[in-house]
């Protein structure tokens, strides 16, 4: 219980009409959770405007309303707080409500369209190696030392975000990695947060139903640095086009990590294989379990974090050459026949790219590449025939079919992808609606040594139709599937 005088900190307020001296058992911006005592944040979204709730928030026991209009009618004795912003405002709130949790850890997030994950993963498994005790908060999971908490969101919303921020602290974490997703920055998720660093992975085509624009995306990830406390770090990937643009008005301290440019953290890759990659990271030679390019940046991101975090070199890299780093990631199985299926959460273009040129880098070059693909429905319509093209150039054989559809006909989203296949492309794709027929299709199709490519569900055990989520792990599919060859 706190008081709502003591949680006002860094909120800028032009009105108030009542009293900062009350009591505040709870802090949300979801009407369903206002209980007596609570503060609530009427939050304008995207779908939905919290000030049509306030009345019936103030019924349900609301003592404070945080809003940007006041309703027409204020009901109840109830205290009313006028913010330019409600979004922002409720980050601080609920930081503030937790006693600032961020500032007791050490807190890294990651952001860009590819690799958060990963990197994320890779820093809390790292760092727990390392004898940490570490948070991680990512798309697959959240976690406080070894105990898994379900993950929802990306990056959960604010009170969400900073409830477990303050259970890791008080659980002894040390350190923290969470992924920033470009959502979590424009719909201020992650206000009030202290980070100590923040890391830029890349950036490609994504997101664009939401931003409307590609500049729109970049300011968006942008803007994450641009926050950063000038005693934190700002470590990005030189080699993408972006990657100084994150660095040019952080007040942070400014490193790079690179493949192919000079940078403050370097690697080479000397060899790759399914079996792992071979690098000389840092000037050492290095055997990692990890496979492709792509991989080589995001143990790089994190070889390079734990420099700037003041960690031993020659355990860092000991400890990151047994890792193995996210499920649904370049996660690949091997049938009784020699059929190699890997299953990866690639979802945009330049993700499916990233896999597929790896698979070709590794390949002996007489194996056939069958890669299975969909769009998911409610997302940017933009990037399907662009995954579709992508997936043609790139592969022998191409099944487009369902990802997650949501609300959207599966039908029309496969058929907004064939669109970008063209007439060379188009006697090596078929199109099979259900995904489960579209697996056991490339299984059939597949011959000993061929490679099969799930794309774009990666670590999920669900698949979402019309509002309803179904159990589907598409790894489980294709390991019950190749039992069936021989």
């Amino acid at each position: 219980m706190r008081y709502l005088s003591e949680i006002l900190d860094g909120v800028a307020f032009t009105e108030l009409q009542g009293s900062a001296d009350v009591e505040i058992t709870s802090v949300t911006a979801d009407s369903r959770k206002v209980s007596a005592g609570t503060l609530f944040v009427a939050v304008k979204g995207t779908l939905v405007d919290g000030h049509d709730y306030i009345e019936q928030a103030v019924k349900d026991g609301a003592v404070v309303v945080i809003c940007e209009e006041l309703p027409g009618h204020t009901v109840g004795e109830v205290d009313y707080l006028m913010v330019a912003n409600s979004a922002a405002a409720l980050g601080k709130l609920a930081s503030n409500y937790y006693d600032t949790p961020s500032a007791k850890l050490k807190l890294v997030g990651v952001t860009g369209t590819n690799g958060k994950t990963t990197v994320a993963t890779l820093l809390y498994q790292l760092f727990t190696d390392l004898g940490y005790k570490c948070g991680l908060i990512s798309t697959v999971e959240n976690k406080i030392g070894g105990k898994i908490i379900p993950s929802t969101h990306t990056t959960p919303d604010p009170v969400a975000l900073n409830s477990l921020l303050n259970d890791m602290v008080e659980s002894g974490c040390d350190y923290a990695f969470m992924e920033v997703s470009s959502h979590a920055v424009a719909q201020h998720r992650i206000e009030g947060l202290q980070f100590s660093g923040g890391i830029f992975t890349n950036l490609t085509h994504d997101h664009l139903d939401y931003h409307k624009t590609f500049d729109n995306y970049l300011k968006a990830k942008k803007a994450f640095f641009d926050a950063l406390p000038k005693n934190a770090f700002a470590l990005t990937n030189i080699d993408d086009r972006n990657g100084n643009v994150m660095l040019q008005n952080t007040r942070a301290h400014k490193k790079s990590y690179a493949l192919k440019s000079m940078a403050d953290f370097k690697v080479k890759v000397l060899e790759d294989q399914f079996s792992g990659l071979l690098l000389n990271i840092d000037g050492e030679e290095v055997w990692f379990k990890m496979v492709g390019m792509f991989n080589a940046y995001n143990l790089l991101a994190a070889y390079a974090t734990a420099m700037l975090l003041d960690q031993d070199k020659a355990k860092t890299l000991t400890s990151l050459s047994k890792l193995t780093g996210a499920e649904g990631r370049f996660d690949y199985v091997i049938s009784p026949n020699k059929i190699i299926g890997i299953v990866d959460y690639a979802h945009t273009p330049d993700a499916v790219q990233n896999v597929l040129s790896t698979i070709k880098d590794i390949r002996k070059g007489t194996e056939k590449v069958i890669t299975i693909i969909g769009c998911g429905g409610d997302r940017d319509k933009t990037k399907r025939p662009v995954m579709a093209k992508v997936a043609c150039d790139w592969s022998d054989k191409v099944i487009l079919t369902s990802d997650n559809p949501r609300s959207e006909d599966p039908a029309q989203i496969i058929k907004d992808m064939e669109a970008g296949v063209d007439t060379s492309n188009q006697r090596k794709t078929i199109s099979i609606i259900d995904r489960r027929e579209a697996i056991k299709t490339a299984v059939h199709l597949a011959q000993p040594g061929d490679i099969i490519l799930l794309a774009g569900k990666g670590h999920e055990k669900y698949q979402d139709v019309k509002g309803v989520k179904t159990h589907f792990d598409d790894k489980e599919e294709l390991i019950k599937l190749f039992k069936t060859v021989s």
